[in-house]
């Protein structure tokens, strides 16, 4: 475990120390640090891990300065008006008077945040991504507070006009057919109701009102509208039967192609590539014949994702996610088995509070606080929760492919998303909130309180 654990902390160290620097093409660095773990891989004993350290912290900050150097060195000149076609690399994202979407421009292999208004706005909104469109638009700065510089985009085009379009091919299209299945599966939901399990789904929350997402976020619960593994583990429990009866190695490369399905159904969202990437590194180790234990499989496929996108360090979804993750994997089981009461209860609130427990320490860099609710609220929302990841898929697949029936299935989801929803406003509404500073006392007080309770107990015991 230690191996990994390092060469993660290298790899994170590199990446920071290549954010420090600055962009730059950072060839030597990347030559050299894959050089290097690549002798790393051909030597045995101690030497390996510390060569293998040094070599991700080589690969981090060249990865990092390379990424930098790529957001500072385009073709787009600012204030000039350019015609370019390119694919949607996510969904668009409507506006009250205006529509954002990621485009990867063909040829330049760049991306850039397309802007359009009015009529423009409305065509480039029922896009899809993996769509292939012509835009024209002016060249403008991204505003120095935008997210879409850690996704890649190097400019903005202002002012887009849409022209024409076509749809996807291949296992993208394949993908946007299931979703769209899964969308008109929720139709008979009210407008809340109905964004709200696509975010649980699907992790769209393009449509959920921002008072019901602030009373999720102050509540705790925001991560419930992110695919997380648990998703990823229900859809390969649905294809289980059919791959059970495969050999090995159709089986691991079926149940790789799901999981490479259903991350493209899901946008590939920060969220969604740690747990489709964690599903796969298990997948495969299996294949080979070298099963990895859950915490050890979490840290390989963290230092794979970090090696192909340093600049999932800079995505607040990607750190929570992964953080929720080491917290289950670490605290879950031994939070169950201190516990009393009935397992399903003792199950629910352990996964709840280790999760929570994982994320606290990126909530407090990140917001400076975390809700004091938050563990209530997702003890209980936790059945309600798991019970739409599974019976809200299959309900809104069977609804998608045979409409008539989804208003029969759905109102099962309508009651469960009105429960989550009900507890979400009231913890929120509780307010209450901790920073660093009151964490570090309330735990010094835990700890003191039961260090006082043991000496009480000692005392008033007969073998005193």
């Amino acid at each position: 475990m230690k191996a990994p654990f390092g060469a993660l902390i290298a790899l994170v160290l590199g990446i920071e120390g290549g954010a420090r620097l600055g962009g730059a093409p950072a060839g030597a660095a990347l030559v050299v640090g894959a050089l290097a773990l690549l002798g790393a891989w051909c030597i045995a004993g101690r030497a390996r891990l510390a060569i293998a350290m040094a070599a991700l912290a080589l690969l981090g900050c060249g990865l990092m300065q390379r990424a930098l150097d790529g957001l500072d060195h385009h073709e787009f000149e600012p204030g000039e008006v350019v015609e370019v076609e390119g694919t949607l690399v996510s969904d668009p994202r409507p506006q009250r008077f205006r529509t954002d979407a990621l485009i990867r421009v063909a040829g330049a292999d760049r991306i850039v945040v397309a802007r359009a208004n009015g009529t423009d706005a409305s065509r480039l909104g029922v896009l899809a991504a993996g769509d292939r469109v012509e835009l024209t638009g002016r060249v403008a700065p991204l505003p120095p507070d935008s997210r879409d510089r850690w996704r890649h985009a190097v400019t903005m085009l202002d002012d887009t006009e849409v022209g024409a379009f076509t749809g996807p091919r291949g296992p993208v299209a394949v993908a946007n057919g299931i979703r769209r299945v899964v969308e008109r599966g929720t139709r008979p939901l009210p407008p809340e109701s109905r964004a709200l399990l696509l975010g649980f789904l699907l992790g769209d929350t393009r449509g959920i009102p921002d008072d019901v997402a602030d009373a999720y976020r102050d509540s705790g619960l925001s991560h419930l509208l992110a695919v997380s593994g648990a998703n990823v583990a229900f859809v390969l429990a649905l294809v289980g039967p059919a791959l059970r009866r495969m050999r090995l190695g159709a089986r691991t490369a079926v149940a790789l192609a799901v999981i490479m399905l259903f991350a493209t159904m899901t946008r590939f969202e920060p969220s969604v590539l740690r747990a489709s990437v964690l599903a796969a590194v298990s997948v495969f180790a299996v294949f080979v014949g070298r099963p990895q234990a859950s915490l050890r499989a979490l840290m390989l496929a963290v230092i794979a994702l970090l090696l192909i996108d340093p600049f999932l360090t800079r995505s607040v979804g990607f750190l929570l996610s992964c953080a929720a993750s080491a917290g289950i994997v670490i605290f879950a089981r031994p939070l169950a088995q201190r516990l009393r009461g009935p397992a399903f209860v003792r199950e629910a609130f352990s996964v709840s509070f280790a999760a929570q427990l994982g994320v606290t320490p990126v909530l407090l860099a990140v917001f400076g606080s975390v809700p004091l609710a938050a563990p209530v609220a997702n003890l209980l929302v936790a059945p309600a929760a798991e019970m739409l990841g599974v019976y809200g898929l299959v309900a809104s697949l069977v609804g998608g492919l045979v409409p008539p029936l989804a208003a029969v299935l759905q109102p099962v989801d309508q009651v469960l998303l009105a429960w989550v929803t009900t507890v979400a406003r009231a913890t929120a509404a509780l307010g209450g909130s901790v920073d660093l500073r009151g964490l570090l006392t309330l735990v010094a007080l835990a700890t003191l309180g039961r260090r006082a309770v043991r000496l009480v107990a000692t005392r008033v015991s007969p073998a005193g």
